[in-house]
């Protein structure tokens, strides 16, 4: 992603969300400095440093969903971390520095990922060499031997099923040979074999109360490294046990150091952390909350004080080694509704240079939202129900009326901006969904929704105000 322009990151952006303009191109900018920074050298790109981008706005307006798409667009590390799970040390919650382990972690499964590509082939080849050692009749050569006579007695020779060692070597390579033919022909996925399983004991679970994150790094190496390895037997079908023993030959022929060391260093320069409810460690007495009303403030004020360093640029320990956040880009996300980014600590404020305000959703955008997107909320009901064999369109009207009673629903109501389509599009097909099997059965396999269907269904609500609270 990062070899695209930003144009080009706007552009496939705007497939999945609509408007906010400004912050789509302010991340678009962001990603493409990335390249732009790696093309320099020496001193000049060690000093060029990531500019972080803090986004505020009401809930439901695209913040979450712009960090989504560039998750899935980004070719770099990438997390998404709540702040409000981080607390001070010393308090219960999650260590701020464990966010940039479990950016590390993630671009381990990445580099991993690739080089395990790269060696598909091979690995298949080998497993499937295994398979056929196990499908393989063991060797049955008897030798030429002699029956035990007494001493100075003419011993006749007895022969008991000599066969000679090349004759038996060539049969069974050529039992081998049939045996490979119908294993690659898929003519032996349902024979049953017994292979040896290899495992370690999952330190995570085994830990699930504290978590490895928050142990010493160290000490986490040292308890992963003295658990000792599993093995059992197991029968399972051959096209199962290729997939299995394929895992293990990839395994044995991929480099654990070389892809921490690659992974450390892609992480070092192009990681990204999506930091989502910034607005949760502020604290409304401003001046990064200086309130003196005690109590949760202070966790908060440290979240802060701990996530400085972080964005600044520190070095972390993890169980793989020191690593570096210099060069890792922060994009940060909150509503603001009771605080402000004038909340946050000076010195966090200032790393985050780029502000971008992310306006509200009315109806002419949850129209858009309805009907631009591949994956909008219209076209999913449309997909589920033609599972069922039910043909569902829309008419324009009905779009128009689903959008006004969301809008009325965001004003009357808290305002949770594009969510609350979601409410109103399945209160709409909540008695749809509900007969369509025995619709189809009966023979109405068409459906069209008409505003009048839609109001029907939801306007009742919407008016009532003591009921569309707990409705919608």
């Amino acid at each position: 992603m990062e070899d695209m322009t930003p144009r080009q990151i706007v552009d496939e952006l705007d497939h999945y969300i609509i408007g906010q303009a400004d912050a789509k191109r302010a991340v678009a900018v962001a990603i493409r400095n990335r390249w732009r920074r790696r093309q320099l050298e020496g001193e000049m790109a060690r000093e060029v440093y990531p500019k972080n981008i803090i986004m505020s706005g009401p809930t439901g307006v695209g913040k979450t969903e712009i960090a989504r798409r560039l998750a899935k667009l980004a070719s770099a590390p990438f997390v998404k971390i709540e702040a409000s799970k981080f607390t001070e040390v010393g308090y219960h919650g999650r260590d701020v520095e464990s966010m940039i382990r479990d950016l590390l972690e993630q671009a381990i499964a990445m580099v991993r990922a690739e080089q395990a590509e790269k060696v598909t082939a091979r690995a298949e080849e080998a497993a499937n060499d295994r398979l056929v050692d196990l499908m393989l009749p063991g060797p049955t050569q008897t030798f030429r031997t002699r029956s035990p006579v007494s001493a100075g007695e003419n011993t006749p020779e007895r022969t008991s099923g000599y066969v000679p060692p090349e004759e038996s070597q060539e049969k069974r390579e050529r039992i081998r040979d049939r045996l490979r033919e119908q294993l690659d022909a898929g003519k032996l996925d349902e024979r049953e074999v017994e292979i040896e399983l290899h495992s370690k004991p999952n330190t995570n679970m085994m830990f699930a109360n504290m978590g490895l994150d928050q142990m010493d790094p160290d000490m986490a190496g040292m308890l992963e490294r003295l658990m000792p390895e599993q093995s059992k037997r197991r029968k399972m079908k051959v096209a199962d046990a290729r997939r299995v023993l394929a895992e293990e030959e990839t395994e044995k022929l991929l480099d654990s150091e070389k892809i921490t060391a690659e992974a450390i260093d892609r992480m070092e320069q192009s990681g990204i952390i999506f930091l989502d409810e910034i607005d949760k460690v502020a604290t409304s007495g401003g001046k990064g909350g200086t309130s003196g009303g005690g109590g949760p403030d202070v966790s908060r004020q440290g979240v802060q004080r701990d996530l400085l360093p972080i964005v600044e640029g520190s070095t972390v320990n993890t169980r793989h080694g020191m690593v570096k956040t210099d060069h890792i880009l922060f994009i940060a996300a909150g509503a603001f509704h009771s605080t402000a980014v004038s909340d946050l600590m000076p010195e966090l404020q200032g790393r985050f240079p780029i502000r971008v305000e992310l306006s509200p959703l009315g109806k002419e955008e949850f129209v858009r939202i309805l009907t631009e997107p591949g994956n909008a909320l219209t076209r999913q009901q449309e997909a589920l129900l033609g599972v069922e064999g039910l043909d569902v369109s829309f008419e324009p009207e009905a779009i128009d009326a689903i959008a006004e009673l969301a809008a009325e629903a965001n004003a009357s109501l808290e305002n949770i901006g594009a969510r609350r389509l979601m409410t109103i599009v399945e209160k709409v097909f909540e008695q749809v969904n509900f007969d369509a099997p025995d619709r189809v059965t009966n023979g109405d396999k068409q459906l069209k929704i008409t505003a009048a269907f839609v109001r029907e269904q939801v306007a009742s609500i919407v008016q009532d105000r003591d009921l569309s609270k707990f409705v919608l």
